[in-house]
């Protein structure tokens, strides 16, 4: 049995909004109790969450800085010790150490991933005619040109650079290298199909009567979809063929870009929705691999078609805050790195772990908007881990506790109880 740990970004019902909508005519004359209205995510506000491994076990206590994760054949990676406190672990993140010259290019393969909604017989489902089918290829090339992929001018650099490398440099201001730079090299790989069973999904259509405008999908059943259940995989996951395929490997940092795509929780259409996660797929050992098992470091992420969800959500922030905080805790909490002390985010979120988009979420400037390439991207603003550590003055760039926007946080972290009880 294989396990995952995902960092996911879920979003809770407003109190007084509408958990059905009015359905319409399908194919064979059936009145639809799965299809939601277009402004059905108009009564939804974001908030972040973490759900914690199974399964994948390595130890990591007593290694040297800034060695890798030992005895796990996965992306580039160092450590260093957190602050000598209660609560504080090693600090694991993608890349080499601050004080490493040049750049370290990471493969960064993105999956198009088409989802097909089936009926109950596994047959295409039909609507008004139309197949229920959305591709996200139309996403793809803007994705590329998007600051995540593409370079743009931020203060923590003296050439223009990417986001996430730019937020990692902010972060070990004063001690890195002026050449230091993580950078992903993104490459295409041919679309995937993720076929998802009736009374597993909610759709909305196109105004044209198309598909669609966004799908919900089971958060469980979209997991059993992804990820391989067995060793050695098939092809029967889309993870699992991604592999198979050489699509993926253990040295990238791979992306499966949805369309429109959330999850809801709980069996409920109505607790939703997760816009993404970042994780990895834990495999045994393999002779590829020298006999080490394997970490295959991925996110989940939907393109979002602004104006679906109110507060100036959009195209790259799922993307833009997951790989953020791949950056920064690319194993999440798997192998005793990344846990800090309970933190209480302005925002209401209560965790204890390095989840850098997870502080800043839902505030009212979250969103760090980046016009480049004839478009206008809206990626989301990140803590620092200074905001983590209790640093006061800060030692990042500016004594800044956030960024881009470094006005977002102001002073680190207070000090809370498990749990952030009273």
């Amino acid at each position: 049995m294989l396990a995952h740990a995902a960092a996911i970004v879920a979003l809770a019902v407003l109190a007084g909004a509408p958990a059905t909508a009015s359905a319409q005519t399908v194919s064979g004359g059936n009145s639809s109790s799965d299809q939601v209205a277009p402004s059905f995510l108009q009564g939804m506000q974001p908030e972040y969450g973490s759900v914690g491994p199974q399964g994948a076990s390595l130890s990591a206590k007593g290694r040297p800085s800034p060695t890798a994760i030992p005895g796990l054949a996965s992306i580039q990676n160092w450590s260093e010790p957190a602050p000598n406190a209660p609560g504080f672990s090693f600090w694991n993140t993608v890349g080499t150490p601050p004080t490493t010259h040049g750049t370290t290019a990471l493969n960064a393969p993105i999956v198009p991933v088409i989802v097909s909604l089936r009926n109950a017989d596994g047959s295409q489902r039909y609507v008004n005619g139309q197949p229920l089918i959305s591709d996200p290829s139309q996403y793809v090339q803007p994705t590329l040109q998007s600051p995540v992929f593409a370079r743009a001018t931020y203060s923590s650099s003296s050439i223009p650079t990417q986001f996430t490398d730019a937020i990692q440099r902010a972060e070990y201001w004063g001690r890195e290298q002026s050449n230091w730079h993580t950078e992903l090299s993104p490459v295409v790989r041919a679309p995937l199909q993720l076929n998802v069973p009736r009374g597993d999904y909610r759709f909305a259509l196109n105004s044209d009567g198309s598909c669609c405008s966004f799908i919900l999908v089971d958060y469980n059943e979209f997991g059993t979809l992804m990820f391989p259940p067995t060793y050695p995989v098939d092809n029967t996951t889309v993870l699992g063929e991604a592999e198979l395929n050489g699509d993926i490997n253990t040295k990238s940092v791979s992306t499966f870009l949805f369309p429109n795509t959330y999850l809801y929780l709980n069996g409920n259409p109505s607790d939703c929705c997760v816009l993404g996660y970042h994780t990895f797929d834990f495999e045994p050992g393999a002779q590829s691999s020298g006999g080490l098992p394997r970490a295959y470091v991925m996110n989940y992420s939907s393109w979002i078609t602004p104006g679906l969800f109110r507060g100036g959500l959009g195209d790259i922030t799922a993307l833009s805050h997951e790989l953020s905080e791949t950056f920064n805790d690319p194993f999440v909490t798997a192998f005793g790195d990344n846990q800090t002390p309970w933190w209480l985010a302005p925002n209401g979120v209560c965790q204890n772990n390095r989840e850098t988009g997870d502080v800043i979420e839902n505030l009212p400037d979250g969103i760090f908007p980046i016009t480049m390439n004839g478009f206008t991207y809206h990626p989301q603003n990140e803590a620092l881990l200074q905001w983590f550590a209790f640093q006061q003055p800060s030692t990042a760039i500016d004594g800044a506790y956030s960024y881009p926007n470094e006005s977002v946080l102001t002073g680190p972290s207070a000090p809370q109880n498990p749990g952030c009880a009273p």
